[in-house]
């Protein structure tokens, strides 16, 4: 089974951000999530590379196979969805109002852990329930 590495993905002015758990100084940034993804694996790559060059210790994690689990800052995952949820939407599937919500999206607050909670709990109800959608 192959090791779980941790990728935080946030958000800067105009882009997403990455920060690769477990690597020290690494950090990479791109206009899409999509592109960050790339960014992120051929940066690992790079940074492992270099880290043996210099004659460093590569992390024990990345001396096996591992796979990248993204996670989301809400601000930035609001940002990805903000063509697909709107804040109305989401006040209805989280019961936090939209202006609350707002907030969170322009970063101008940070939710509690409490409201993160709520909100990845309301993602995943709505995820399962569009995946037992039939026709």
């Amino acid at each position: 089974m192959a090791n779980e590495v941790i990728v935080r993905i946030g958000k800067t002015a105009n882009n997403y951000a990455a920060v690769v758990e477990r690597l020290d100084g690494f950090i990479c940034t791109a206009n899409t999530f999509e592109e960050l993804k790339k960014e992120v694996e051929a940066g690992i790559v790079f940074h492992i590379e270099g880290l043996k060059l210099d004659g460093d210790e590569v992390p024990a994690i990345f001396k096996a196979p591992y796979n990248l689990i993204y996670k989301w800052s809400i601000e930035s995952l609001l940002w990805y969805y903000k063509g697909v949820l709107t804040l109305s939407a989401l006040e209805r599937i989280t019961g936090i109002n939209q202006t609350q919500l707002g907030h969170y999206a322009a970063g101008r607050s940070v939710p509690r852990k409490k409201q993160v909670e709520k909100i990845e709990r309301s993602l995943h109800r709505l995820g399962n329930e569009l995946s037992s959608v039939s026709f």
